[in-house]
């Protein structure tokens, strides 16, 4: 039972710091489409892998951890806010379309890219008080499909070339 819990606590550990790193190196990644916010959402292949491999509690942990470390170490109190709202919103239908098999973990991952994208635009159109930013949306929903299907797509080699043992309970 206890070497299990640490096999789990080092796994969960791993995944939060490459989330992490990965976080880092978006932000030295330049997207030239004059929208702010886009990303390549590099660190929620973590999550999508700890939601397949590990189950959605060990996911929600190592997103939620991430995104409250690196909000703390490399942005601010607003960049935390609008990653939260965007993974809240993502999670929870990242989540649903697994546990309801119609979807192949690329498909998962597009859900979430989207999905992310639509709750930080919501956030951002309650926070400054505008309906007009609903013009980034197609941008932003391009957007999320691109990135959520590269995603997807290297979650789904990743699963094929790595074998975690899924943790009981998850």
């Amino acid at each position: 039972m206890r070497g299990r819990r640490t096999q789990r606590l080092a796994q969960l550990g791993l995944l939060t710091a490459l989330a992490m790193i990965a976080s880092y190196i978006e932000l030295l990644i330049p997207i030239p489409i004059g929208i702010p916010g886009v990303k390549l959402g590099l660190a929620n292949l973590m999550t999508v892998w700890a939601l397949y491999a590990l189950g959605p509690l060990d996911a929600l942990a190592v997103n939620g951890t991430r995104i409250l470390l690196s909000g703390f170490l490399f942005g601010n109190l607003s960049m935390i806010l609008y990653s939260l709202a965007g993974a809240a919103m993502s999670f929870v239908s990242m989540y649903l379309a697994k546990k309801s098999d119609a979807f192949t973990v690329t498909g998962v991952s597009i859900i979430g890219g989207v999905t992310h994208n639509t709750g930080q635009l919501l956030t951002a159109m309650c926070v400054l008080e505008t309906g007009s930013l609903i013009y980034y949306g197609p941008v932003l929903l391009a957007a999320g499909l691109i990135t959520g299907y590269l995603i997807g797509v290297l979650a789904e080699e990743i699963g094929k070339r790595v074998h975690l043992k899924k943790q009981a309970g998850n």
